[in-house]
């Protein structure tokens, strides 16, 4: 088969594509404002994803789906391999050091694809049945959904462990669990709560909820984003008038704080610009479903790539503008860095190709013929 059949191109998702072209061109611009030595490296980043996007579509992924649990459990190899051989910085055990090259790699960003991969290959095999899942089946995909949870988790990396969970249990509502297994799993949640607080979570994590919660005011970071945000008003400031962060009080800003600069070059409507391209983007993941009803590893890879952005996106507005804890999630496809937007670039790269190659058997069949 040819790679570049017609019939594969026109399967291609151009709309996907279309709606992620905004948010990096928007993403460049903003630092590029901000430190053009950082915009010279995000473009060797975007040059780099280009690449891996185009490997990753052409994989065989549809002829080999059944490796997708052994992808799986060398991802979870991985997280283990953190607790014994892991690279630790700033407190925190997340990496793993290659030999020979003196780079490190981050296996609890590696998972997330192969996760969502391999929640898609079970539902593919298990298909629910027209009640939804029952406990006996609910139990077997927490099972995939909870190692991973907990491995991460103990490195520590909490909000990606969160996230993951989420993303897990999130697909399985998508595509259908009894809903008495909901209300028992919020019935516990409501009654074990203060014990996961008080024995499950490490004294840094209380902290950082304790002063979220009772804090007389935020941290410096985040009073400095709320500083930047304000000022922004209703359609931002010039480059040169934007003082926060060209004055660099704001802390990151082409980071984890970059949407509060683009507020205050933007302004509000900038924010409401951003926030309506991801809902569109979200929208059309989700919309995925109706399009694939009997393939579900399509279906749950699409609806686990949307609730990944949407979470993503979520803590990370929210915690600039002193909703929620300060943790390190960027913000996805647009803050600075390589490792966080290569992985959402390969996870596009996947979606595509499970797409575009759904229909590969029919095409080596008409070519046999």
């Amino acid at each position: 088969m040819h790679l570049l059949d017609k019939r594969i191109i026109s399967h291609f998702d151009f709309l996907l594509i279309m709606f992620v072209l905004p948010l990096i061109l928007l993403s460049y611009h903003l630092i590029s404002e901000t430190n053009e030595l950082l915009a010279n490296k995000q473009l060797m980043y975007y040059s780099l994803s280009l690449i891996v996007f185009i490997i990753v579509f052409f994989l065989p992924i549809r002829r080999r789906l059944r490796i997708i649990p052994f992808l799986y459990w060398i991802g979870i190899i991985l997280l283990v391999a953190v607790e014994l051989f892991g690279v630790s910085k700033l407190g925190a055990k997340r990496w793993i050091e290659l030999p020979f090259v003196h780079a490190t790699i981050q296996p609890s960003e590696l998972i997330k694809p192969i996760f969502i991969l391999m929640l898609g290959y079970l539902i593919q095999v298990r298909q629910p049945p027209e009640n939804g899942y029952g406990f006996k089946d609910f139990l077997y995909f927490s099972f995939y959904i909870l190692l991973p949870f907990v491995l991460i988790a103990k490195e520590p990396d909490l909000g990606t462990a969160l996230v993951l969970l989420l993303v897990g249990y999130g697909i399985l509502f998508l595509v259908g669990v009894n809903w008495k297994i909901w209300a028992t799993i919020i019935i516990f949640l409501g009654v074990s709560s203060p014990f996961i607080y008080s024995y499950g979570i490490k004294d840094y994590q209380k902290k950082r909820i304790h002063d979220f919660i009772v804090a007389e005011k935020p941290s410096y970071h985040v009073q400095q984003s709320v500083i930047a945000i304000g000022s922004g008003g209703l359609t931002g400031k010039d480059s040169n008038e934007a003082t926060q962060t060209q004055l660099k009080f704001l802390p990151i800003s082409t980071s984890d704080f970059i949407f509060a600069y683009l507020v205050e070059r933007y302004g509000f409507l900038g924010a409401i610009t951003l926030i309506v391209i991801y809902s569109l983007l979200i929208f059309h993941l989700l919309s995925i479903n109706y399009f694939f009803k009997e393939d579900f590893v399509v279906k749950v890879f699409a609806s686990g790539l949307a609730l990944l952005i949407f979470l993503n996106m979520s803590v990370n507005i929210l915690m600039v503008i002193g909703f929620a804890p300060v943790v390190g999630i960027p913000l996805p496809l647009f803050s600075y860095g390589g490792s966080s937007f290569i992985n959402f670039v390969v996870t596009i790269a996947i979606l595509e190709n499970l797409i575009a190659f759904r229909y590969m058997d029919l095409y080596s069949y008409d070519r046999k013929l």
